[in-house]
């Protein structure tokens, strides 16, 4: 068996993809086992480490990713003539914060914690690709839920969400504040009291 040229492979399949690629679909392509595509991708990361090197092997949720090296940001913002990134604001983040910690979640849910109207602010993370549709919940009126995408990751350096920092509420600092699952129980029953609910809009 050539390592070399299955090593070469698995490099071409992932850059090819441009998108990131569920390692099960490197493993399938190139015909190996998914501890040999692990070691292989650690190969190439390690050798794209190297400071001469404008690019980088990223992981995303399982899936892998060849891109730029972000202290290239300028020259290829110049290059291809790219609007500078808008920073987020802390109004941004703070629901982005309550989206990546307690998703999937219902734009409600986000409202009830923050205490106001967030239909812009969603609206803004979706259109920026750090949140995205994960279909509905199951109660009456059936809102939309709401997660984080692997631009997400990409965007705060992280591998998984397992990589978030651990909050207070998480080590049970703040036994007060509801869960998702808490939250939704909650609704359904209001909707029971209530009777069936029309279709929410978003």
């Amino acid at each position: 068996m050539d390592f070399s040229r299955i090593e070469a492979a698995v490099e071409a399949v992932i850059f090819a993809s441009g998108d990131p690629i569920e390692a099960e679909r490197v493993c399938e392509a190139v015909g190996i086992d998914a501890d040999t595509c692990e070691k292989m991708v650690k190969n190439i990361s390690e050798r794209y480490a190297d400071a001469r090197c404008g690019i980088e092997l990223v992981e995303l949720n399982g899936s892998y990713q060849i891109c730029s090296k972000g202290e290239f940001y300028e020259e290829i913002r110049t290059a291809l003539k790219l609007r500078s990134n808008a920073v987020l604001s802390d109004v941004a983040m703070e629901t982005l914060a309550i989206i990546a910690y307690n998703q999937p979640v219902t734009r409600s849910f986000v409202e009830d914690v923050r205490g106001v109207d967030c239909s812009y602010i969603i609206g803004s993370l979706c259109e920026k690709r750090l949140i995205e549709e994960r279909g509905r919940l199951d109660i009456p009126g059936r809102p939309l839920l709401y997660g984080t995408t692997d631009n997400f990751l990409r965007c705060f350096n992280l591998t998984s969400l397992e990589e978030l920092p651990k909050l207070p509420r998480l080590e049970g600092e703040d036994p007060d504040q509801m869960t998702i699952e808490e939250y939704t129980e909650q609704l359904a029953r209001e909707d029971e009291a209530a009777g069936d609910a029309p279709e929410e809009s978003e």
